[in-house]
């Protein structure tokens, strides 16, 4: 058997050799589904101007259909192809941050079915800093649509065996990579109106884009006020393990208080507590390392899981850059959030 193929549960697992990337990208030119590496989360790629395919990235993953998806490109002059128009910020962005953890909603060309927007007029679009990624949309001879590679809801996928976890045998093909080293998905911001607006916090921090801009970035709210999201991660909760997550915010000395007498109420009560970011947990702390502690969230979340954790705890970290995508995706996980 050739061992850059193997199949699993009908999901072929390929390696990241330049000849199985090749054979990943014909999947996709055939109107297939291939989960592929990116340096933030693993992504579940379609070709962005077939419509019947990127339908089934929301069948496979039991996606909203109004929950619009994020087009990948592999050299900058592809953008033309996907926005109708490019604002001058837009250039200043690109040439700083691409390839890079930044997506950028913009207006949508028509060749880029409304489907991949949710019917949007705009379309968010990015280039990955991940060589396996741009061989990939380089080799399918186009733009990619893709989300995170995980059902629904799920924490997002930071190695080829998430993805497995949750898609095997839903999908045609997983290529099998390094660890992707960001760990949280791109920041989506959004230049279509009149001061750009950060509509999912990301790799990319909001520190960084207004030093680059010389301006404020405002930030949305939750659902950004809008009855279709424009980014994903706007409206649904997301990045959810299996066992509920308790997430406290507030001054630390009644945060710690708090979450001391919840780990007693829960332990006597037969649960098995998960602790995620506190220091009793001895292992990944905010206050170490937060580039460390975003790189490893989802892994941990899942691990928990494993683990047969039956409530997770979890405590409130600065927003300070990438606190403020972690926080973001604390929020979104949570079942609860507690303020004391």
């Amino acid at each position: 058997m050739d061992r850059t193929m193997i199949p699993v549960k009908r999901t072929l697992l390929l390696d990241d050799s330049r000849s199985s990337v090749y054979k990943a990208a014909k999947i996709i030119r055939q109107g297939g589904l291939v989960a592929f590496p990116t340096e933030t989360v693993y992504g579940l790629g379609a070709s962005a101007a077939d419509a019947d395919a990127v339908k089934k990235i929301f069948t496979a993953k039991g996606r909203p259909p109004d929950n619009p998806l994020i087009v990948h490109i592999s050299k900058k002059n592809q953008l033309a192809d996907v926005a109708r128009s490019i604002p001058d910020v837009a250039g200043e962005l690109i040439d700083k941050f691409w390839p890079g953890p930044l997506s950028l909603v913009l207006q949508r060309s028509e060749n880029i079915p409304p489907v991949v927007s949710a019917g949007l007029s705009t379309v968010a679009v990015r280039m990955p800093d991940h060589q396996v990624a741009l061989d990939l949309i380089s080799f399918s001879g186009g733009p990619i649509a893709a989300p995170s590679a995980n059902r629904s809801g799920r924490p997002s996928p930071t190695s080829y065996r998430h993805v497995l976890e949750d898609l095997s045998g839903r999908i045609d093909a997983v290529i099998r990579s390094s660890v992707c080293v960001i760990g949280v998905e791109s920041t989506v911001l959004d230049l279509t109106g009149s001061q750009p607006c950060i509509l999912r916090p990301g790799g990319l921090s909001r520190e960084d884009l207004e030093a680059a801009l010389g301006c404020p970035v405002s930030l949305a709210g939750p659902g950004g006020g809008l009855d279709l999201p424009a980014s994903p991660g706007m409206k649904y909760r997301h990045y959810s393990p299996s066992a509920p997550l308790i997430l406290v915010v507030g001054p630390v000395g009644r945060r710690k208080q708090l979450v001391n007498f919840l780990v007693y109420r829960y332990q006597r009560k037969g649960f098995t507590v998960g602790l995620l970011n506190l220091s009793s947990q001895g292992s990944l702390k905010w206050e170490v390392d937060p580039e460390q502690f975003a790189a490893h969230l989802y892994r941990l979340l899942r691990r928990l899981d494993e683990e047969g954790a039956g409530v997770i705890l979890a405590e409130e970290i600065e927003t300070e850059g990438l606190g403020l995508a972690v926080m973001n995706r604390l929020r979104k996980a949570a079942s609860r959030v507690i303020r004391v």
